[in-house]
């Protein structure tokens, strides 16, 4: 039985980055250097299907890691790997500093605001600044809330709930436009 919560994602593939296989990847941990030499990972592709990796070496490269995977030597090797999320037993997951959270814990926890319930997370992104965006709700009407530490009031992972409190009109900048703005937009245009 393979459950989602016996695995931790540390990353995600984003695009093939050089010649000789390597990739660029978006952390999803904030644990400095957890992706390192040696390091044996599970690649959760697209499809479902996980295929082992050991990491032959690891740099910095503007805003992603770039990883060279022992056995994966060109572009075409490379490219079926876009896409998988680089994942770890939950066993060997790092402990974390007080305050931090990993992103797989936090997706389906119900987010709160004042104690009023904004909605379910159902995703995290990341690189848009400082703090990673809580996406929040269904595609039509998705809200992006930043997971900053001065909004933060306590994270239950256990009871699988945030309470933040959230400054005055940040809902609001992210709600979905009514029929009345979209016509008003509309024809500004």
């Amino acid at each position: 039985m393979n459950g989602p919560s016996e695995f931790i994602t540390l990353a995600r593939i984003v695009k093939t980055q050089g010649r000789h296989g390597e990739v660029a990847v978006e952390l999803h941990s904030d644990v400095p250097d957890r992706l390192h030499q040696g390091l044996r990972l599970l690649a959760l592709a697209e499809d479902g299907n996980r295929c082992e990796l050991k990491i032959e070496s690891a740099w910095p490269h503007k805003e992603f890691l770039v990883l060279k995977f022992a056995g994966v030597d060109s572009i075409s090797e490379a490219e079926p790997l876009i896409g998988s999320e680089l994942q770890v037993p939950s066993s060997e997951r790092a402990q974390l500093e007080e305050g931090a959270a990993y992103v797989s814990d936090l997706v389906g926890c119900t987010l709160t605001d004042h104690g009023k319930e904004v909605g379910v997370i159902r995703d995290v992104r990341f690189g848009a600044g400082e703090a990673p965006l809580l996406v929040v709700g269904s595609a039509k009407s998705e809200l992006e809330i930043p997971f900053a530490q001065e909004f933060l009031v306590r994270v239950d992972l256990g009871g699988k709930r945030i309470e933040m409190n959230l400054p005055d009109g940040l809902l609001d900048v992210n709600a979905p436009l009514t029929e009345e703005e979209k016509q008003r937009q509309s024809k500004s245009i």
